[in-house]
């Protein structure tokens, strides 16, 4: 008789399942614990909750350094989605910081001057309004208990005096070409021509007193009382003199941005959307996210006897590539930003909806196709929404999307889930003059098709791939994870989750294991290329699983070892009063508990 351990999460080890080694271990503490891209965020954060923060105020610091030392991928002009469970309230929250676009930016305006076209991953008519300084704020008036002062200080000091370049830092800001392409950007991160190398201190005094600036703000308005001198940080950033420096330099420099963009932006909180999988409260991001995708293509996959087609078998991968289709083809129909356009969740989410798409799935066969459903007909009363398809199956390959990641529980067993992100390296590759940092480029994942739920139009918030996971069972908090990586995002945690509740893994297993991607949807990035039958796999997928999905249709691409992930994630033991962690070996992501 084999013996098998049961976590008092309801999770399940087999004795093997304890024996797997990782290259990593599972980092556990009782009181807290924080994982993100960066050992120099993670530390950071540690910092704030031992002097007494929360996990809200720790996610502000951690973010603030993150977008130093993660520069390429996040920063101060970062667009975010961020999930948190209030554990006062003992309920879950998402935090829309998605940017806006410009009040100039119309599919006209790009037709007559851009011929068509959105300029893809560089200069300022792919930008967004950066939305990572609201999140801070609503995360520190809305749960936090620290200032800016407070949280900012680490960043502001590292900015100042500087930090040693890690090996991937120093080669992202020589290799990457955009930023060689405006002065503004060449002053900061190219001063005399400089080559930097691995361990090299670099600067941005900018970036230093740009946060000042937000610490005077507060300090001046400290006689109003804390929220009030919250406030003033945040509005001397979107409607003050810092909103006036960004709009006069788009102006100068070509851009659609101008002040009234800033001053009329705000982040949104907003009740975020789940589903039930086999007994787990599975939450995201409602609006402007990916997210979503993921619920639908988990309420495809339970359908299924996930544990007896066996971890990562070609019968597991086709499968669950073949949902991700699915999922993603309805993304592509449905998603966007629900201030402007009707998504049909009633539909999207329901069980009986997830029936009828299953029966699509061959098991046997590989799809070429695009087939978004219609989840109208699953909402009473509710018309079919015409919506055309915008997508193309020829063209260039386009440059993949990056971002960051942190996520932070705490002794109260508060959760932070937060992924901000500049799109691509260094977003628009374009400093904002003095300021210190650039935004983010996620405008190039607008559609110039009308009536296409992602369609371009002024003061809108593009549907992001931006996204992260929090579950819930019981009625707490059981687990938080993201990972960067684009369009794969969704299908990273979708795999992490499944590696936990399907396959008994820990943590730092879930995140370790060979894994899968596909292409065979429509692409975020305009002009939204799909790639029919593409499949993915890591080199550690055994040759007889890729033989098999070769012979079920799909074209296989074979990719290194290590390749498919930049993953964190915590797992909350409520029986035993401990949080695990872990972080993905292909990258730098660090963990630390106590």
């Amino acid at each position: 008789m084999r013996r098998v351990w049961v976590m008092t999460t309801g999770l399940i080890l087999t004795q093997a399942g304890w024996a797997q080694p990782t290259l990593r271990p599972v980092i556990r503490g009782r009181q807290y614990a924080v994982a993100s891209m960066k050992p120099e965020a993670t530390q950071v954060a540690e910092r704030i909750l031992r002097a007494g923060g929360n996990a809200f105020d720790a996610a502000v610091a951690c973010q603030a350094v993150l977008g130093l030392v993660d520069a390429p991928n996040n920063g101060v002009g970062s667009d975010a989605v961020i999930l948190v469970w209030d554990a006062r309230a003992g309920r879950a929250w998402s935090l829309n910081a998605e940017g806006t676009a410009p009040r100039l930016a119309t599919i006209e305006w790009y037709r007559t001057h851009q011929g068509g076209k959105i300029p893809v991953d560089e200069g300022l008519l792919s930008g967004t309004v950066p939305g990572v300084v609201d999140a801070w704020y609503l995360l520190l008036e809305r749960w936090g208990t620290m200032s800016f002062a407070e949280t900012l200080a680490p960043a502001i000091e590292m900015a100042e005096n500087g930090f040693p370049l890690s090996n991937r830092l120093a080669a992202a800001i020589n290799n990457t070409k955009k930023l060689r392409k405006f002065p503004t950007s060449l002053r900061l991160y190219f001063p005399n021509g400089r080559r930097w190398q691995p361990g090299d201190i670099f600067r941005n005094p900018d970036l230093a007193r740009t946060l000042r600036r937000l610490v005077e703000a507060e300090k001046q308005a400290a006689g109003q009382g804390r929220k009030a001198a919250l406030r003033a940080a945040r509005d001397r950033f979107y409607k003050g003199d810092i909103a006036r420096e960004m709009a006069r330099f788009s102006e100068e420099n070509g851009g659609l941005f101008r002040y009234e963009d800033f001053a009329a932006y705000s982040a949104k909180i907003e009740d975020p959307v789940f589903i039930e999988y086999r007994g787990y409260a599975v939450y995201k991001n409602p609006s402007a996210s990916q997210g979503p995708a993921e619920l639908f293509a988990l309420n495809l996959l339970e359908g299924y006897d996930l544990k007896a087609m066996r971890h990562n078998s070609a019968e597991y991968i086709h499968t669950s590539a073949e949902a991700v289709k699915l999922a993603m083809a309805d993304r592509d129909k449905y998603l966007g930003d629900q201030d402007r356009i009707e998504i049909p969740y009633g539909g999207l989410l329901s069980k009986e909806y997830a029936r009828l798409r299953r029966g699509l799935i061959d098991p046997g066969r590989a799809s070429l196709e695009y087939r978004p459903g219609e989840p109208e007909r699953f909402v009473p009363g509710m018309k079919l929404l015409e919506r055309p398809a915008d997508y193309t199956v020829a063209g260039p390959e386009e440059p993949e999307g990056d971002t960051s990641y942190l996520v932070i529980v705490d002794a109260q067993r508060n959760v932070v889930s937060f992924t901000p992100s500049l799109h691509t390296a260094f977003g628009t590759g374009v400093v904002m003059g003095e300021l210190g940092f650039s935004f983010n480029c996620r405008g190039d994942y607008f559609s110039l098709v009308e009536g296409h739920a992602n369609a371009l139009e002024p003061g809108k918030r593009p549907r992001s791939t931006l996204q992260s996971t929090l579950v819930a069972r019981d009625g707490r908090p059981v687990m938080a994870m993201g990972s960067p990586g684009g369009d794969d995002q969704c299908l990273r945690t979708m795999q992490t989750f499944l590696n936990i509740v399907e396959f008994g893994m820990n943590v730092q297993q879930a995140i370790e294991a060979p894994r899968w991607t596909t292409r065979g949807f429509p692409s975020s990035v305009f002009p939204h290329r799909m790639v029919p039958g593409d499949l993915g796999l890591e080199e550690r997928v055994p040759e007889t699983v890729r033989r098999a999905l070769e012979a079920r249709g799909h074209r296989v691409r074979v990719m290194g070892p290590w390749t498919l992930g930049s993953n964190a994630a915590v797992v909350i033991d409520w029986a035993r009063g401990v949080i695990e962690a872990g972080t993905d070996p292909r990258c730098d992501a660090w963990a630390l508990a106590w």
